[in-house]
């Protein structure tokens, strides 16, 4: 099997990377080789894998660098580059560059190789594609109103997606991630960035502010459950997705003072009292916009697991991160 990865220098693209490597195979068969992209740089070969192994530093919306990315004819895509949330509201034509401009290059690229070419690939979308006034809990048949540049942009290529699956030029899964959490390194541009922030910082014995309040709500993933969604997408039959192959995954309700609760339990109070409230009128006006509970029963029925409590993302992210300790 031959995989391409855009986005590969990004966080998911990395945790990705490293469980392929480590598994060796996808949907029973062995990963014999691994192209990388990234606009950032050339991506490097990852440890323990010892197939093929390509890295391309481009931009994906440049269709030359889009046709050099497919011309090994990969069985597998995951299409994960982006530019974030917070980013793509503040800079609108580097939103619409990277997340449909490079999205609609790619496909194209694939579409065009010809002979039969027929790959499997699996889009990184977002909860964004929903836009308020939202029901309690929104349903799988919930209509997609973005409210924002970057759930525009996202919901743009699924229908796209859709379509080109239809005509049968790929076949497409596209999967709306939570907001995942806790990212591990810096923070990024993201306006959900805090969610992951107000947990990572004090752990790591620094402190973290929190522009929001701390009743605001959201949909939660960890970062391993995200890289298992991926993995999982790409073992599906199309005939057990069905046409409508945009899937919300599942998640984990909670509110901002139920994440640093959850904190206190696992890290004490003194881990805690890192966290500085500091209001951002943008950012709780994007976060506003989003949805935060979700029947996610389509996807549970096809497979896909998420934690059931936020203490188990936290103590994810010290099990993978931190190796087990934390700055008291």
């Amino acid at each position: 099997m031959h995989i391409l990865i855009t986005g590969a220098a990004g966080m998911i693209g990395r945790k990705l990377i490293a469980r392929l490597a480590a598994d060796g195979a996808l949907a029973g068969r062995p990963v014999e080789k691994l192209t990388l992209l990234d606009v950032a740089g050339t991506p490097q070969r990852p440890e323990k894998f010892a197939g093929k192994f390509d890295a391309i530093a481009g931009d994906l919306a440049d269709s030359t660098v889009a046709r050099n990315a497919v011309a090994g004819r990969p069985d597998v895509v995951f299409h994960l580059a982006a530019v974030v949330s917070g980013e793509a509201e503040l800079d609108f034509d580097k939103g619409i560059h990277v997340n449909f401009d490079g999205s609609r290059a790619l496909l194209d690229a694939i579409r065009t190789v010809g002979d039969d070419y027929h790959p499997r690939v699996i889009f990184a979308s977002s909860i964004a594609v929903f836009g308020a006034p939202f029901p309690d809990t929104i349903p799988d048949e919930f209509f997609v109103t973005p409210l924002t540049s970057y759930g525009t942009q996202k919901a743009m290529t699924e229908l796209l997606l859709a379509d080109y699956t239809r005509r049968g030029f790929l076949d497409g899964i596209g999967i709306r991630l939570p907001n995942i959490v806790v990212r591990p390194g810096k923070p990024n541009k993201a306006a959900s960035g805090f969610f992951s922030s107000i947990i990572r910082e004090p752990l790591a014995g620094e402190e973290a502010v929190l522009p929001v309040d701390d009743s605001v709500r959201n949909w939660h993933a960890s970062p391993r459950a995200a890289t298992g969604f991926l993995i999982h997408a790409a073992t599906l039959e199309p005939k057990a997705v069905g046409p409508r192959v945009n899937l919300t995954m599942p998640g984990l309700c909670c509110t901002v003072a139920e994440q640093i609760a959850a904190l206190r339990r696992i890290a004490g109070d003194k881990v805690a009292a890192r966290i500085r409230r500091l209001p951002d009128p943008l950012i709780a006006r994007i976060v506003g916009g989003w949805p935060a509970r979700f029947d996610a029963r389509r996807a549970i029925a096809l497979g896909f697991k998420a934690e059931n409590s936020f203490d188990a993302i936290i103590r994810a992210h010290i099990d993978d991160e931190l190796g087990g300790s934390i700055a008291r």
